[in-house]
C-alpha cells in the first residue's frame, strides 16, 4: 500500500508491516494503525511511528538503550496480555526542543511492540521514571 507521510512523502509499505495499538497511544486513542519507518542517514536507534490514518502524525522514537543502559520496565501483565507471545521491542517518545540540546524522552510511559503479532501498546509504568529525561547525555558542570 501506498502510505502518505509527513517527513518522507509517499512510501510503499507492505500491510504485513502494520503495527495495531490495541493498547492506543495516550491522547491519540482514534489513531490505531502505524507504520515504522527508518531513515538510515540518521541512526538505527531512532525510528519514526507513522500513522496510517493521518499523514500528519508521526512520532519520533529512540531505543532506550541509547539513553540509559539499565533501563528495564516491568511489563504489566494485561499488556503482557495484549501484546501476546513473541520478541517485545521497546521505545521511548522523544520530544524534539527548539534548542536540540533541551530535547527529552519519556521513561514512564515507553511504547512497547511485539515483533511477530505487530501488536503494539503504550504503557505507564508503577516505577519512578522521569517523563522528561535528557535525550542528550549532560556535560559535567552544565
Amino acid at each position: 500500500m501506498v502510505l502518505k507521510t509527513r517527513d518522507f512523502g509517499d512510501i510503499e509499505i507492505n500491510d504485513a508491516d502494520i503495527i495495531q495499538f490495541d493498547i492506543p497511544i495516550f491522547g491519540f486513542e482514534d489513531y490505531r494503525r502505524f507504520a515504522f519507518l527508518y531513515d538510515e542517514t540518521v541512526s538505527e536507534h531512532f525510528v519514526w511511528l507513522q500513522s496510517v490514518e493521518e499523514p500528519e502524525l508521526c512520532f519520533i522514537l529512540v531505543d532506550p538503550g541509547l539513553i540509559v543502559v539499565d533501563y528495564a520496565p516491568a511489563i504489566p501483565a494485561g499488556v503482557q496480555k495484549a501484546l501476546g507471545e513473541g520478541d517485545l521491542m521497546c521505545w521511548l517518545m522523544v520530544v524534539i526542543k527548539e534548542d536540540f540540546n533541551h530535547s527529552t524522552v519519556n521513561l514512564k510511559s515507553p511504547l512497547v511492540v511485539n515483533s511477530q503479532t505487530k501488536i503494539g501498546a503504550q504503557m505507564i509504568l508503577e516505577e519512578n521514571y522521569s517523563i522528561h529525561h535528557p535525550l542528550l547525555a549532560q556535560k559535567e558542570g552544565a
